[in-house]
């Protein structure tokens, strides 16, 4: 497959009048425009790297729009988490299956050209576990293969209810696992990975701080090669359990407990004073931000000013999926800068801010994932998203002021096409398992209306 751009983001930069090959979903040469274009071949206006999604827990999309009124008092996170239990004890394998396959499909439409899935929701009501103990991580997997977007999956360890120990009770129940039962999990998770394509990658995650003891987290860091993912300080509260327990706040206790460097992803980091911002930045793990689910959650905001300035690698990813919009994600992760700081083009160094959330976020997120993607490289798996810029918005503009338009002025209706690992999936700005896919969530949604 041959891939003409009339512009592209490589790793130099913006270049003009670019051909791509990709072969056996890579790509294969990188080179001046080939005047000579075949039947088949395929133009675009503006080609870039596809981000990996970082960070999802994908039966939540079916909350979307189901937690928005005060039940009490505060709403918070923790609220919120309560209504998220409540809503698990309506779901079964296939509604798994059904909302994973509409988030990917919904994902690939907004330009991620991968998924890296946070799978905790493992057992059946009550915690009893299904006869294929990744049965659930299996339904994740046939989603992937059904939409053909490209899948990190990371089993997650849940199994305790805080840092004292407590037993798990009511919908965590789905979640929790001890050592022995997630080794196993684990094992069936890599044979539902091996009917996918080669580039599916397996990771895991020890959930939080609060839900893995210390001793814990050591064995688990040892038990495979690929990503391991955490939640970490997303919250006040959870910030000041670990520290009344540790006597350290969390990423300071992570950093200084466990071997973290490039396998590692910490998710939300929110709730870090600076001396934990330098020190994350200066290790080469990577910050998994998702700043739309922040702001819906009121987790806070993310201090990306200084992490940037301290060198700090950071991906996107969409979390609870109350909004899957990649253009939207950049917008917000800048404007909650601006408003804290009272500043304008608060992420900008010599490249735009479209340019270096994009360009961050799409190496972030492939390291996140450990899928060998996030350039323009020979050698990299082919994710790749194309622009449209027959449109008003975009029409004339080059370079970065392509990515700031997209972020600021315009959305992901300007995606055309998607490759991941140079599988077509996104045609035209329509997923090619659209119909199908959406048909069969529509009908799970219809069952779960009144779940919460």
């Amino acid at each position: 497959m041959l891939l003409h751009a009339d512009q592209a983001l490589l790793p130099e930069g913006w270049v003009r009048d670019v051909t791509v090959e990709v072969l056996a979903g890579r790509i294969a040469a990188v080179g001046p425009a080939n005047p000579a274009a075949k039947m088949g071949d395929i133009k675009v206006d503006v080609l870039l790297p596809a981000p990996v999604n970082l960070h999802s827990h994908s039966f939540q999309r079916a909350m979307a729009g189901l937690t928005e009124y005060r039940s009490a008092g505060q709403d918070n996170f923790w609220t919120w988490r309560s209504l998220m239990y409540r809503f698990l004890h309506q779901l079964g394998p296939d509604d798994v299956e059904a909302i994973a396959a509409q988030v990917m499909v919904e994902m690939a439409e907004a330009g991620y050209g991968a998924i890296t899935e946070f799978h905790y929701l493992h057992h059946g009501l009550g915690g009893v576990s299904y006869s294929d103990r990744a049965e659930m991580a299996g339904r994740i997997c046939a989603a992937s293969q059904a939409t053909g977007l490209g899948l990190t999956l990371l089993p997650v360890l849940y199994e305790q209810g805080g840092c004292d120990g407590r037993a798990l009770t009511g919908g965590q129940l789905r979640f929790g696992n001890d050592l022995d039962g997630f080794s196993k999990l684990i094992a069936g998770a890599e044979r539902h990975l091996g009917q996918l394509p080669a580039d599916a990658v397996l990771g895991l995650a020890p959930h939080s701080l609060r839900a893995v003891s210390a001793a814990s987290l050591t064995v688990v860091e040892a038990m495979q090669a690929g990503p391991i993912h955490i939640h970490v300080a997303e919250q006040v509260a959870e910030v000041d359990e670990v520290l009344a327990f540790t006597g350290q706040r969390p990423v300071d206790w992570l950093l200084s407990h466990a071997p973290v460097d490039q396998r590692w992803c910490l998710i939300h980091a929110t709730q870090m004073v600076a001396a934990e911002t330098r020190a994350l930045a200066a290790c080469s793990a990577v910050a998994g931000l998702c700043p739309i689910t922040e702001a819906n959650l009121g987790d806070g905001i993310f201090d990306a000013a200084s992490y940037l300035a301290f060198g700090g690698r950071f991906g996107i990813g969409s979390d609870s999926n109350v909004r899957i919009s990649l253009s939207e994600e950049i917008r917000i992760l800048e404007y909650s800068q601006r408003l804290g700081l009272k500043a304008r083009a608060v992420l900008a160094d010599d490249r735009s801010v479209g340019r270096v959330i994009f360009e961050g976020m799409a190496k972030g997120g492939a390291q996140a994932g450990g899928r060998d993607s996030g350039t323009i490289a020979v050698g990299k798996w082919a994710d790749l998203v194309a622009l449209d810029c027959a449109g008003p918005d975009l029409a004339g503009r080059r370079g970065d002021r392509v990515l700031d338009t997209f972020a600021f002025a315009g959305d992901d209706r300007m995606v055309q096409h998607l490759w991941s690992a140079g599988r077509h999936i996104v045609q035209d700005g329509r997923h090619v398992a659209r119909g199908a896919v959406r048909a069969r969530f529509g009908r799970v949604m219809a069952r779960l209306a009144e779940a919460v």
